[in-house]
C-alpha cells in the first residue's frame, strides 16, 4: 500500500485542488448550493478559514487556513465530500473497487495539497485560483465567473474588477515551474 506523506502543520494555510472522478461532469456548478451547504456544514463542526476559492464544473481550488493547534484538513475534506455526495442521486458508475469499499463514484479519491510557504506563495496561489476560469476557457474575464472568491476581493477593495483584463496575458501564478 502506498504511504502518502501530507503536511501536518497546525494552524497553517494550504492550497488544494479537488476533482470529480468523472472530469466530463459538471456536478460542482450544477449543484453549487449543495456544495455550499457541505462547506457550511463542515465549517460549523470543524472551523477553518476559506482564504480564496474557485468552483469549476468538475474541480475546485481553494486556500484554507486551519485553526491554531489543528492540522486535520483530511477530515474536513472527507466531511465535505460525504455531505455533497449524500445529496446527489445514486446514478454514477462505480468500479468494483469502489463498490467493495462502499464508496460513491463522485470524487477522485485523492486531492492535491500544498503547504503555503510564505506571503509570495500565498499571493501566487490566490492569483492562480482567480485566473482559473479564464485559463480553462470558461470566461474571458475573471469577473464574469460567479463561483469564485474574486468577487469578495473586489468588494473588499483588494482587487479591481478588471483585474487580469480580458484573459489574454500569460500568468505566472500557482505552482512554480521546475
Amino acid at each position: 500500500m502506498t504511504n502518502y506523506r501530507r503536511s501536518n502543520i497546525a494552524g497553517a494555510s494550504y492550497f488544494f485542488t479537488v476533482n470529480l472522478a468523472d472530469r466530463s461532469q459538471s456536478l460542482l456548478t450544477e449543484h453549487i448550493e449543495l456544495l455550499r451547504h457541505a462547506f457550511e456544514y463542515t465549517r460549523d463542526r470543524l472551523p477553518f478559514a476559506v482564504e480564496a476559492i474557485v468552483i469549476l464544473p468538475e474541480h475546485m481550488h481553494t486556500i484554507w487556513t486551519l485553526p491554531e493547534g489543528d492540522s486535520d484538513f483530511a477530515l474536513r475534506w472527507r466531511l465535505i465530500k460525504t455531505v455533497f455526495s449524500r445529496g446527489l442521486p445514486h446514478t454514477e458508475p462505480r468500479s468494483e473497487s469502489r463498490q467493495l469499499k462502499g464508496e460513491r463514484g463522485i470524487w477522485q479519491r485523492r486531492y492535491w495539497e500544498h503547504l503555503i510557504r510564505d506571503e509570495a506563495d500565498f499571493a501566487r496561489h490566490i492569483d492562480y485560483i482567480h485566473i482559473n476560469p479564464v485559463k480553462h476557457g470558461l470566461v474571458m474575464r475573471v469577473v464574469d465567473w460567479p463561483h469564485t472568491s474574486f468577487h469578495r476581493f473586489v468588494r473588499a477593495g483588494m482587487l479591481p474588477d478588471d483585474w487580469a483584463g480580458n484573459g489574454e496575458a500569460e500568468w505566472e501564478c500557482g505552482e512554480r515551474r521546475v
